[in-house]
This record gives C-alpha cells, structure tokens and sequence, in this order.
C-alpha cells in the first residue's frame, strides 16, 4: 500500500475533485475492489453501472470512509483521504480528522437513513449547526430554500414516517447538499423505492446536476445514466472494465462485457418515468 500511495500522492497537485487511484478492498477472500482507478472532475456528474456484486457500493463507501481500504489511495481535491505522511510512510488518521474530511462530501443511501424522532427540517439542518457550525437561522433558510426546489416545502414540520419513499428520498438528498459539499455520492438512491416513486427522486438528481453538482452516482437506472451523466463507468468483478462519455458509452460499447451488460436495456430510447414532474 505504501509504494502506490506514495506514487499517487505525488501526482496529486492537480488534481481533480476525487481521485482513486489503484483501490483494493477484501472481505476474507472476497476481493470486492481489485485496483480501481477513477477520477472525477468539477462539475462532472459520473454514473457507475455494473451487475450486483461487482463493487459499485463498495466504491462509493470506501471514498466516503465508511470502509477501510486494503491497498491504493483516494484524494479529495488532492488531499490523501484517510492517512498522512508520518516518517516516510504513512499512517491511519484519527477518526476526528476522518471526520472532518468526510464534512466535504455528501452522501445519499439507499435506505434514506433519516432520523425517525426528528422533523424533515431538524434532519436536513443538524449537521449544518452542530458539525459545520451554522447558526440555526442560516440552517434553517438553506434548508427551507433547498426543499423547495425538491418540492416538499410544505414537509418541514412532518416526520419521515408520514412521507412516501420518494418524498423521504427526496429530503436525504436535501440533507446531503444543505452544506455545500464539494461532491455527493449516490449509493443506488432508487433501489429502494416502488417503481412509481423512482422517477420524483431522479428529477431531483436531474435538477441537482444542471446546478453543476459534482456528483458520482451508482445506479441500475439506464436511461438516466444515458440521459444526465457526463461520463460512464462499468464494473464487474471488482474492476473498472470500461469507461467513457454517455453518448459513447451507450451507443458504442468496446468490451464484450459491456455489450452483453447493455443488451437487456436495448430498445427504443426513452426518458426515465416521471422524469419531467416532481410530485409532493
């Protein structure tokens, strides 16, 4: 590990926004990363697609820190992600310091991870106050102006058990930009949400990239994928296959893999469902 974060910290004064570089990652002898490299420029929207197992998840928690890494190196803005140069080597940051480079990014999960016992409002503006250190007017306007443009403005005062899966998916995302971060990882946003609710919460993304968000976003979604992600990324069995721009990557894939991969989504082109219209 040390050799390659070394040659990969070097390389790390123009950097792009996130860069991965050589990621391992293992669970006993299941190699769920095996050298995957990424980089994902400023206001670039990524989508990474692949079968289930193939690591997608994995990617996206191990740039948030929410898994160690076996091997390799992750940069934030150049920044070496989850350890410094101490004596010629490196060594672990402490969980603060963790912390506070995770206060950079945001993430959205799959199952909306939002506080039962608190309002939509308290959700979206806690960590602004109590870890970024806003005061609770500042946080409490971003918060409000941010669910208005996810169209749940008349939700601040509710609950998440009173809202739909969209509609609480829809306040995660809320939650994950309210502190402006510098990229929000998408671990499979829609995976959890009946088919009808899907389309509400990829409008929302949709409208969150043409603000020129920074995001990575690991999706089943095809056709937003094709539609709204500036570049592409495949993987399967723990590597990077295949990548490159939407429009390419869709109608001219290079691997075998990918054709094969690609093959059950082929037909007429079509928007994702409800993807004009935001429902509340």
């Amino acid at each position: 590990m040390t050799q390659a974060m070394t040659q990969a910290t070097a390389q790390a004064a123009t950097e792009p926004v996130i860069r991965v570089h050589g990621l391992r990652k293992q669970y006993g002898d299941k190699v769920a990363l095996d050298g995957v490299d990424l980089e994902v420029n400023e206001q670039e929207v990524v989508a990474v697609l692949g079968p289930s197992g193939s690591g997608k998840s994995t990617l996206v928690r191990c740039i948030h820190q929410l898994e160690t890494i076996d091997g390799g190196a992750m940069f934030l803005d150049g920044e070496l992600l989850g350890y410094e140069a101490h004596r010629g080597g490196f060594r672990t940051l402490s969980e603060s310091r963790v912390c506070v480079q995770r206060r950079r990014m945001g993430m959205v999960f799959q199952q909306f991870n939002l506080f039962p016992h608190w309002t939509v409002l308290k959700n979206i503006t806690e960590a602004a106050v109590s870890v970024h250190g806003q005061t609770r007017r500042q946080a409490d306007e971003r918060a409000r102006h941010l669910l208005d443009r996810v169209g749940l403005s008349d939700k601040a005062d509710a609950h998440p058990r009173h809202l739909s899966g969209g509609q609480q998916q829809r306040v995660a995302i809320a939650r994950a930009v309210a502190t402006r971060p510098r990229v929000v990882l998408f671990d499979e946003p829609t995976s959890a949400l009946d088919p009808e609710l899907v389309g509400e919460v990829l409008q929302v993304m949709k409208d969150l990239a043409e603000t020129g968000m920074t995001m990575v976003v690991v999706t089943h979604e095809m056709e937003f994928a094709r539609d709204v992600a500036d570049r592409c990324v495949f993987m399967a069995d723990g590597k990077v296959v295949e990548e490159g721009p939407s429009d390419r990557f869709f109608s001219d894939p290079r691997s075998e893999r990918l054709r094969a991969f690609l093959s059950r989504y082929s037909g007429e082109r079509r928007s994702p469902v409800g993807l004009q219209e935001v429902s509340s």
